[in-house]
């Protein structure tokens, strides 16, 4: 086995029963170094995470790769991403992120002549206009980059967690109310007939109301169940 191989193994390689070790960060199309730096070194001063490796993807994207140590399920990889996108790429249209939960194959050749490839943090920026290397990376290079990345330790991921997801609740409440469903007039109404609120000052009644009204398409309900989840008890 190569030492690029070795290394990609050590950091990427799934878990115990398929768990969730490597979770990568898309953002591009346009690429834009500037706006995937932002998390880059959001999640190292604000989350206290390890550097993320970075990758250009082709494409006109950028990667972050996040490596843990131990690994997670679907839902929580999911979780984290969307914790991120919430806390550092609001503002950004959603056809432009992409939330990976396998580790895609890098290097690779992306399409003719345009081979991905992981990269340092200062020359990312040399990319923006081309996010792709035109020959293969060199394997030993390549390895010595991964060497360099430390996976995310137990105590860090749930600290991490712990920090992200009230941005995640938050992104979730700013979501305008839905209309409520009005009973026909020739139905009275029962003592089981949900009359929801329509002002809230607090995220849990809004989620508990999402959770609870019928007219509401069953995955936002489904998210704002797992959303209230640590601080309901459910």
């Amino acid at each position: 086995m190569s030492r690029l191989a070795t290394e990609f193994q050590r950091l990427y390689a799934a878990g115990p029963e398929g768990s969730v070790r490597a979770l990568v960060l898309d953002v591009g199309r346009p690429s834009d170094w500037e706006l995937l730096s932002a998390v880059w070194r959001g999640v190292q001063l604000e989350l206290s995470l390890p550097a993320p490796g970075i990758a250009i993807a082709g494409e006109n994207s950028y990667q972050l790769w996040f490596s843990l140590q131990q690994g997670c399920t679907q839902d929580e990889a999911r979780a984290f991403l969307d914790g991120l996108k919430a806390r550092y790429l609001s503002g950004v249209a959603a056809p432009r992120i992409r939330c990976l939960t396998e580790a895609p194959a890098v290097p690779t050749e992306v399409k003719e002549g345009q081979w991905s490839a992981f990269v340092a943090p200062d020359l990312a920026p040399v990319f923006v206009e081309a996010t792709w290397l035109d020959i293969p990376p060199g394997v030993e290079g390549q390895a010595d980059l991964l060497k360099s990345l430390r996976s995310i330790t137990p105590q860090a991921w749930r600290a991490a967690m712990e920090q992200l997801e009230p941005a995640a609740v938050q992104d979730l409440a700013l979501m305008p109310p839905s209309t409520p469903v009005r009973p026909s007039p020739d139905v009275a109404p029962t003592a089981a007939t949900y009359s929801p609120s329509t002002t809230f000052n607090d995220p849990r009644a809004f989620l508990l109301q999402v959770m609870n009204d019928a007219s509401v398409p069953m995955a936002l309900r489904i998210e704002a169940a797992k959303a209230l989840l640590p601080s309901s008890g459910v």
